[in-house]
């Protein structure tokens, strides 16, 4: 890797905070930076979560096998069968007569077709023998909401329901991919050239996904895609903790969540105003163009540079962030103890490989590694239940949804105020708890009752949100240096496994229409109480082996430090294995 938690040579993480405090922690300089950068997290929080109207499954009937002359259902006579959409009802077992212009009369279900023997008898009710057919001719859809959808233009319904099922879960697997793949490349090739390359990714094949010829393009265009868009994210958070100095890192890397957010909110707007899938698609992939445009401003990091053995440049770095901030350049070769041929004063010493067994050391930190495991599970579970059951809440799926985002901004807010003042543990118990009672809540909310859901649902949101953005940090802290890394990974690894398993657990409303309700909650609930087993980390220094975590453990006493966020004592995760990834 880089220049990671342990160090470049003789670049220590202490040296280079004196970098920030001469030419400023988070000045002009480096909120240009972080907006050009926020921005495009905006367009990655779209594509997470554009499939919730992409994959819109319709009203729909078998399509008549020839020419219509009357429709009947139930007590309603029509011409047409885009009149009685109003009527008909995917859930129950309702069928639609239609007479065709050579006289037979059909039955028509969701997915089957019945052929009456006897066609004159244009009754509703028929007891007389009928013969079954799949619906060979396709389909007809209730485009009363929707002109088109990914299901209606592939048609993803019936016996191909489950293709249209595998949309998020199958982009979720490239989030995974595309974390590993990028993390690796960035400690390699630099970071700004991969944020270029993954923006690029997610515009390209953002574009693709809208001109795709059938299902199986559509599903690799949107999985390339996830992959570009989930390395965008795990470099950008490494990209920013490198700029900013220790007095803003935190809430800087925090709120980058925030915009995130402001994803699905755009989504959400998008969808209500545009009804065709693939201009929808094309609109919401256009957002990624100002940062193409503009990624080429971005300058490398001076943490890459100098791990690189670039000085040179890194100083010319230093001396362009001084100049907009209006402070003092510093130079490098003084504050680092380099020489003008590059050569660092000390070499780096050789740091022992740590494998997943040293995650769990001894009983106690196996038992602290499978609760944060399951913490981090059911953060990214939830995040992505409350996201995509928001459409199925009742009222306007559209506002619904923007809500659900809207809610994330203030509960990143609370975590940056609380996380210093009560704790990281006592927040992160109590968003958990608070996500189990909402839950809880949601279920006995009579169904009619559709305000009510939705206020509930963004109380859950909220609170499954708070835990989600302080997770992170908590579990950074929870560990010694020589796997702090491993551990976050390794997280973040499992918490998008719950994303993925996310969708499915909304299929199950099929079985009850509260069984998301219920696993969220009953995640929420069992997370939250073990959390208390777990040691708080607030007013307590890093530290570096087990001995030292196996004290501060067992200790009470809290210690003083400056500021304490893990964020605040250590350069840089090792972006290979970051997690901020939702």
């Amino acid at each position: 890797m880089g220049c990671g938690s342990v160090g470049c040579g003789s670049v220590g993480s202490g040296n280079l905070e004196l970098i920030f405090d001469s030419v400023g922690h988070f000045g002009r300089y480096q909120i240009f930076l972080y907006f050009i950068c926020a921005f495009q997290n905006i367009s990655c929080g779209i594509h997470y979560l554009a499939s919730v109207f992409l994959s819109v499954s319709p009203q729909h009937t078998c399509r008549p096998p020839g020419n219509v002359s009357r429709v009947l259902f139930q007590g309603i006579s029509s011409w047409r069968l885009e009149d009685i959409w109003t009527q008909f009802s995917i859930g129950r077992e309702d069928h639609i007569i239609v007479q065709l212009q050579n006289g037979e009369i059909w039955e028509l279900t969701s997915c089957h077709s019945f052929r009456r023997d006897n066609k004159s008898s244009l009754n509703y009710d028929y007891n007389g023998h009928k013969s079954s057919f799949p619906c060979l001719d396709g389909y007809i859809y209730d485009k009363s909401k929707w002109r088109s959808t990914v299901v209606t233009e592939w048609d993803l319904v019936c016996n191909r329901e489950w293709f249209g099922r595998l949309i998020q879960p199958t982009f979720m697997l490239g989030v995974l991919l595309g974390a590993v793949i990028f993390g690796y490349l960035s400690d390699r090739a630099g970071r700004r050239l991969v944020l270029w390359a993954t923006s690029t990714g997610v515009f390209l094949f953002g574009i693709a996904a809208a001109f795709t010829f059938d299902y199986y393009s559509f599903i690799v265009a949107r999985f390339l895609l996830a992959i570009c868009g989930s390395g965008y994210l795990v470099v950008v958070f490494v990209y920013v903790t490198e700029f900013v100095g220790m007095k803003s890192r935190t809430w800087a890397s925090i709120h980058l969540h925030s915009f995130f957010a402001f994803g699905t909110m755009v989504v959400a707007l998008t969808g209500y105003l545009v009804r065709t899938w693939w201009i929808y698609q094309i609109v919401l992939s256009t957002v990624t163009v100002p940062f193409v445009l503009c990624c080429w401003m971005l300058p490398e990091t001076p943490f890459w540079l100098l791990s690189e053995g670039k000085y040179e440049e890194a100083q010319k770095v230093i001396d362009t962030m001084a100049k907009w901030n209006r402070t003092r350049s510093c130079k490098l070769s003084e504050l680092l103890s380099l020489d003008h041929n590059g050569s660092a004063g000390n070499k780096p010493s050789q740091v022992e490989k740590h494998t997943l067994s040293d995650l769990f050391y001894d009983w106690s930190i196996g038992t602290r590694t499978l609760i944060v495991w399951l913490i981090w599970f059911t953060g990214c579970f939830g995040f992505y239940t409350f996201s995509l059951n928001s459409v199925n809440l009742g009222g306007n799926e559209y506002l619904n949804l923007f809500l659900m985002g809207a809610v994330e901004i203030p509960a990143y807010i609370f975590v940056c105020f609380g996380m210093d003042r009560v704790g990281r543990r006592s927040i992160l118990v109590f968003s958990l708890l608070s996500s189990a009672v909402t839950n809880g809540v949601i279920m006995v909310i009579p169904k009619d009752y559709h305000v009510w859901c939705v206020v509930a649902s963004m109380a859950g949101k909220f609170a499954i949100g708070a835990a989600f953005g302080l997770i992170y940090l908590y579990t950074a802290e929870l560990y010694p240096t020589i796997v702090r890394s491993l551990a976050v990974g390794s997280g973040s690894t499992v918490g998008r496994v719950g994303s993925i398993a996310a969708p499915f657990c909304i299929y199950l409303s099929s079985i009850w229409i509260f069984m998301p309700q219920l696993l969220v909650g009953t995640l929420a609930f069992v997370s939250g109480v073990l959390t208390f087993m777990l040691p708080e980390t607030l007013g307590k220094p890093l530290t570096t082996t087990w001995e030292e975590t196996e004290k501060e453990s067992s200790s009470g006493k809290l210690l003083s430090t400056a500021d304490n966020t893990v964020l605040e004592n250590i350069a840089v995760v090792n972006s290979e294995d970051s997690g901020l990834n939702k």
